[in-house]
């Protein structure tokens, strides 16, 4: 294996092992199916897919759906995403992309501003997408997730 092939793995672990500490921080780990604010029936960082109320899972099956989840949602990222983003501003895109889904992500203002060479101007939109519910709503949760992946993109856009 080349210098090169390795370096790009060793950066991509870093990238995948940021990614899951900020989601799974945010999300928070339940191993028992809960419905989240609202109402959708969600088990282990967040996921939603097929979950149904009286689901149970492990530490090692959440595990196993987060990584398998982080790598689903960066391909769905990296279809609309054709500007080339720094490490920092990728990892925050992921996590709002994990929490908003793929089709919301890739139909945002965000998408368009990075696909246009605006880093910066796409990361001020991550603050956008504090809302819930019907009507949506801000939500303390997601303003202060926001801040941390704005703040996380900020700081990828301007090293």
């Amino acid at each position: 294996m080349s210098k090169l092939t390795k370096g790009i793995i060793a950066g991509s672990i870093a990238l995948t092992a940021l990614a899951t500490g900020i989601i799974s921080q945010f999300e928070g780990r339940e191993l028992r199916a809960y419905q989240d604010i609202v109402n959708v029936w969600t088990i282990c960082d967040g996921e939603t897919k097929g979950v149904k109320a009286g689901d149970v899972a492990t530490p090692a099956q959440c595990d196993s759906m987060l990584a398998k989840n982080l790598i689903t949602y960066e391909a769905g990222m990296d279809r609309c995403l054709t500007y080339p983003v720094p490490g920092k501003v990728k990892v925050a895109f992921l996590s709002l992309a994990y929490n908003i889904g793929t089709g919301a992500f890739c139909r945002s203002t965000l998408v368009r501003k990075a696909n246009a060479g605006d880093v910066v101007g796409a990361c001020e939109q991550i603050l956008v997408w504090d809302k819930a519910g019907k009507p949506p709503r801000p939500v303390k949760g997601l303003t202060n997730r926001r801040k941390a992946e704005r703040e996380l993109c900020l700081e990828g856009a301007k090293a």
